[in-house]
């Protein structure tokens, strides 16, 4: 009996509809990662692409179910999407450069471990430059559904392709204050087919751009629902023998600011903010009074519109602890934020 290639047919015929013929360069797993193989996905082909400028376009085999029907949920195919990426070419590049496989991999080898998925709209913090090699301001990622490649069905399911974007750090700040898909779409005019260039600047320099995305965000607010920050811990009020100590809640310099323009633009969602680490989850929703709740599993900060402002105000990456007026029952603790490169070693300390 044949071997049933039935969805990995499919991704090479959706290319095909781009690149006809051209044979693309295919880097292939040596060893399956059902076998214990240190690569979830089973390859990944790179297409010489032309337009609007040269660069290479890589599609990922794996993250859909490429042989038998192996999963019950027959509408999608595994988790329902291949990635793409698209990297504008360097001084008259012939191969490939091999980092992006490296991101691409570490990448399944985060949904395969968590089983959190990719869709379009999400973005992910690298925490250090994409390519480790150059001298690249491109520290985060955003997703978005690619613009030649619509959605196939399968004979295994559905599946949608996911495009990675090179991003700055403010950049993600200004997808985390308003949304991602339409910061990329005001990109859009300097960005075409949102192909990353790992020399390009902050498009935020451009004053145009920011106005827009500031008038986005006081309009429509945050679509920030979740912010992971690691050193986010809750210490409860403790009674003493003459005195009630305030309940504490630690959060970490490097995300200080960002979390309260990430609150401000919830408020005006009307939607709670959720702020999680390994040791504590915080929920901060908006009522006309202000107050705190402690549950077994998390705790909520409720903030009027006046508590909100005396947060953001105070929230500053600067190592400090303070208290708002309105609530008085919890202290906010600022933290200093250590950044590390990839051997562990400190490298800037924030706060």
């Amino acid at each position: 009996m044949s071997e049933n290639n039935a969805g990995w047919d499919a991704i090479d015929q959706a290319m095909e509809k781009i690149y006809g013929n051209q044979e693309p360069i295919h880097f292939g797993t040596l060893i399956s990662y059902q076998l214990g193989g240190n690569d979830p996905l089973e390859g990944i082909s790179v297409y010489d692409a032309k337009e609007p400028v040269e660069h290479w376009h890589y599609v990922t085999y794996g993250f859909s179910e490429l042989f038998e029907k192996e999963l019950e949920d027959m509408e999608y195919s595994g988790y329902g999407f291949e990635l793409t990426f698209r990297l504008e070419k360097e001084n008259n590049e012939t191969e490939p450069p091999n980092w992006p496989l490296n991101l691409l991999q570490n990448l399944a080898r985060y949904v395969f471990n968590s089983g959190n998925v990719f869709r379009n709209g999400d973005y992910m913090d690298a925490n250090s430059p994409l390519s480790l090699e150059s001298d690249t301001e491109l520290t985060a990622l955003a997703f978005i559904h690619d613009s030649e490649l619509l959605e196939i069905e399968t004979p295994n399911g559905k599946v949608e392709f996911i495009q990675l974007v090179g991003i700055t750090a403010d950049e993600l700040e200004a997808m985390q204050i308003w949304n991602t898909l339409g910061v990329l779409q005001v990109f859009e005019e300097y960005m075409p087919k949102y192909i990353t260039d790992l020399s390009r600047e902050s498009l935020l320099r451009y004053s145009k751009i920011g106005e827009v995305i500031q008038k986005g965000s006081e309009k429509e607010g945050s679509n920030t629902g979740f912010l992971f920050n690691d050193q986010v811990t809750w210490t409860p009020a403790k009674k003493l023998l003459f005195k009630r100590t305030s309940a504490v809640l630690t959060i970490g310099a490097k995300q200080a600011k960002i979390i309260g323009q990430i609150i401000r633009g919830r408020m005006v969602k009307g939607e709670p903010l959720r702020l999680v680490s390994n040791e504590a989850t915080v929920i901060f929703m908006f009522e006309d009074e202000s107050y705190i709740k402690e549950n077994e599993d998390q705790i909520e900060i409720t903030l009027n519109e006046n508590a909100v402002e005396q947060l953001v105000a105070q929230l500053e990456p600067i190592e400090k602890t303070f208290s708002l007026p309105s609530i008085e029952s919890v202290a906010f603790k600022i933290v200093k934020t250590e950044l590390k490169d990839s051997d562990g070693n400190v490298v800037d300390t924030i706060g």
